[in-house]
């Protein structure tokens, strides 16, 4: 389970002068030109935040779930994710778990993410392995081996109180800051950091599942001023980004590349974007030859939400989100991919709605995302229930969805009660056929499919099942339709 952020963090938008914006500033629209996924090379558009196409120039429509932060996922999670139709995990990593001690590597741990990548191989999934930290690391976690391990921490005897009813608290604590301060500034840590992280580049490059690394986990740093004082936080956070952070991208994209000239690198901000408040972080330049391959990993959590609240749609979180979201990946060409997102229990009113809202507002902005946490229970983000089967709340997740279009997207609508699932697209020319997944959960006795337009008496409508029967797909293809055609497509239970 995640446990709840910190309460000092609620008033930051407020804090930050932030409004509402208008509903032409929160409808940002996704565009139709893409860049490449990690097989393909393509242009970057002028403007909008761009996606991820496959080689054979299909807009790739990436959604699945964070696995093994707590170093338990298993080859048959991976089956089960793929089972269900998803083609995504965040790969949670920390370097406590896999360098113990300076300079020795556990070897079993490595063996085991090469296990999980290949799983990953072998269910078609792709893979952003994500460089997790929380509260910095073990000393601080509850001896958790998540983030950076003993020998790289260095808090100068500072204190630290933990505080069990929220653990974000723990990031404003002297010996959390400091020990960031050393792991930003220290010539010896940052070699440290950077040799790890070419490490882990050199063990997993080869795997075809992996789409890319995501460098740090939640960003956190030292804070001038007062920690609780949401002004200085944000004043922290910009300054954060601005300089030592930034820094520390660089140097890890430098590592990265050292090994993989293949791979996506994603940066991430830090959580106030949650917040509201858009990110200062810089544009980075990526040395591999060719098109750059760096994108843009935000998280998608109300702080409200995570401290146990049902969700208020009337508190602007949405809207405020989409203000801040979009104008870094935009200015720097950047594709989006949201790493962690989700509430701890689906199934309230409030936090239903939000699941609802938080999938249709990742269609106007995201190339891919993937939900904390993937397992079963009641309640803990987890999306199954105890019999394996979706929550109720969690039914936007498991919806229906293009795989890989042939075209750019005009509107994508879901009626989760009915089953009724209707996409348009704009054909552009892609002979590959559109393959859309068309989850069990939705459609148990099969789809029935409609496809409208110009040339829609030459649709080919394929529906199968893939090698291993587990979800179903069906492939539409239109080869009369020209180019600017719009195409309709209707989804059905049978």
């Amino acid at each position: 389970m995640r446990a709840r952020r910190s309460a000092a963090l609620i008033a930051l938008a407020l804090a930050a002068g932030l409004t509402a914006p208008t509903a032409a500033t929160a409808a940002v629209a996704r565009p139709a030109a893409v860049v490449s996924a990690a097989t393909t090379t393509a242009s970057v558009p002028s403007g909008g935040t761009p996606g991820f196409t496959d080689d054979q120039g299909r807009l790739l429509g990436l959604r699945g779930f964070n696995v093994d932060k707590y170093d338990e996922t298993t080859p048959a999670d991976i089956r089960a994710i793929a089972a269900h139709g998803f083609d995504l995990i965040r790969l949670d990593i920390t370097w406590a778990r896999l360098e113990p001690q300076r300079g020795v590597y556990d070897e079993a741990e490595f063996a085991k993410l090469r296990t999980l990548m290949d799983a990953a191989d072998r269910y078609g999934l792709r893979v952003v392995v994500d460089f997790h930290q929380d509260v910095f690391g073990p000393k601080y976690d509850g001896g958790s081996p998540d983030g950076a391990p003993l020998w790289a921490t260095r808090d100068d005897g500072l204190p630290f109180v933990p505080d069990p009813s929220d653990w974000f608290a723990g990031y404003f604590q002297p010996a959390v800051q400091r020990a960031f301060t050393h792991l930003y500034d220290d010539a010896d840590l940052r070699r440290d950091q950077a040799d790890f992280y070419a490490r882990v580049a050199r063990e997993l490059h080869g795997h075809r599942s992996l789409l890319g690394y995501d460098l740090f986990n939640e960003p956190s740093g030292p804070i001038a001023g007062d920690p609780s004082n949401p002004a200085d936080q944000i004043a922290a956070s910009a300054a954060l980004e601005q300089g030592r952070l930034a820094a520390m991208y660089r140097r890890l994209i430098t590592a990265v590349r050292s090994q993989d000239s293949r791979s996506w690198i994603f940066v991430e901000p830090t959580v106030l974007v949650g917040e509201g408040v858009p990110t200062q972080l810089p544009g980075f330049a990526d040395p591999r030859h060719g098109a750059p391959r760096i994108g843009y990993a935000p998280h998608f959590y109300d702080t409200n939400v995570e401290n146990g609240q049902d969700w208020n749609p009337a508190d602007g979180f949405i809207q405020n989100y989409l203000a801040a979201i979009t104008a870094y990946p935009t200015a720097h060409h950047m594709p989006v991919l949201v790493g962690e997102w989700g509430p701890p229990d689906a199934d309230r009113p409030g936090n239903t709605e939000l699941v609802a809202q938080q999938v249709a507002a990742m269609r106007q902005f995201a190339a891919g995302w993937t939900m904390w946490y993937w397992g079963e229970g009641n309640g803990g983000y987890t999306p199954l229930g105890p019999d394996g089967t979706p929550h109720p709340g969690d039914a936007p997740v498991f919806a229906p969805y293009a795989r890989a279009l042939a075209g750019s997207p005009v509107s994508d609508s879901y009626d989760a009660a009915t089953g009724v699932w209707t996409l348009r697209y704009r054909v552009t020319g892609v002979t590959a056929p559109t393959r859309l997944v068309l989850p069990p959960t939705v459609y148990p006795g099969g789809a029935a499919i409609a496809v409208t337009g110009a040339g829609s008496a030459c649709t080919h409508v394929d529906v199968r099942q893939p090698r291993d029967g587990w979800y179903g797909t069906a492939d539409v293809s239109v080869p009369s339709a020209r180019p600017g055609t719009v195409l309709t497509v209707t989804v059905r239970p049978a």
